[in-house]
């Protein structure tokens, strides 16, 4: 019997292991896409308008197959977005700190965001495959973590809708660049087709962001 938990302990590990390495692949491999269209791009296609655009189609809940690729991107934006979804429920409780225009996106975010993790977590339901925080501590590029919000909570009311504004920039920045990723090297076309729709969701909260007045550009803690 120990031995078993032994063995059971080692393949959980090896898979951890494996699922980090991806991680990094995908990063990687989506720096590389998105420079190349980026320089290679003469028309820009448009993108829709609405902040819940993201989850327009639902999930099948058929049998998916879900290669390296695929597991590693939903276990990376689930707790991306879960981050996200802390962020907002911290401004929530101190409302007269954040502007207008910043509240309005983050309502749209919010339900945004709820509707992904639905659907990520259907779609590893659909592949069979178990749900592992892998990035629990981590310092993930767009991750909301636990120190952002403690500085966050400690920040004057006149600094809380910048740094929240920057922190909700890079979270959409990065999910943009993970979702290039899945959509060149994932193996799901529904998880794909998912991707391609977050993507175009997240630049169209991007552009609103950036649009607000006064909108401003500096990073948490700049």
């Amino acid at each position: 019997m120990d031995e078993q938990i032994m063995a059971e302990r080692q393949g959980s590990h090896v898979r951890v292991g494996r699922l980090a390495g991806v991680v990094v692949t995908l990063v990687a491999t989506a720096l590389t896409v998105g420079l190349t269209q980026r320089w290679g791009r003469t028309e820009q296609a448009p993108v829709p308008s609405s902040a819940t655009a993201s989850s327009a189609a639902a999930v099948p809940t058929a049998p998916v197959v879900l290669n390296g690729t695929d597991d590693a991107f939903i276990q990376l934006l689930i707790p991306m977005n879960e981050g996200a979804l802390a962020l907002i429920d911290q401004l929530d409780a101190r409302p007269a700190d954040a502007d207008p225009s910043l509240r309005a996106l983050l309502g749209e975010l919010r339900k945004a965001h709820q509707a992904e993790l639905r659907d990520l977590r259907g779609l590893l339901a659909a592949g069979n495959v178990p749900e592992l925080n892998i990035h629990e501590g981590h310092q993930m590029p767009g991750m909301v973590t636990d120190a952002s919000l403690a500085e966050l909570r400690a920040a004057s009311g006149a600094e809380v809708s910048s740094r929240a504004a920057a922190l909700i920039r890079a979270h959409l920045t990065q999910t943009v660049v993970l979702c290039r990723g899945e959509q060149n090297a994932g193996g799901s076309p529904e998880l794909k087709a998912l991707a391609g729709r977050m993507q175009q969701a997240r630049a169209a909260e991007l552009r609103t962001l950036d649009d607000r007045p006064g909108a401003p550009t500096a990073a948490p803690g700049g």
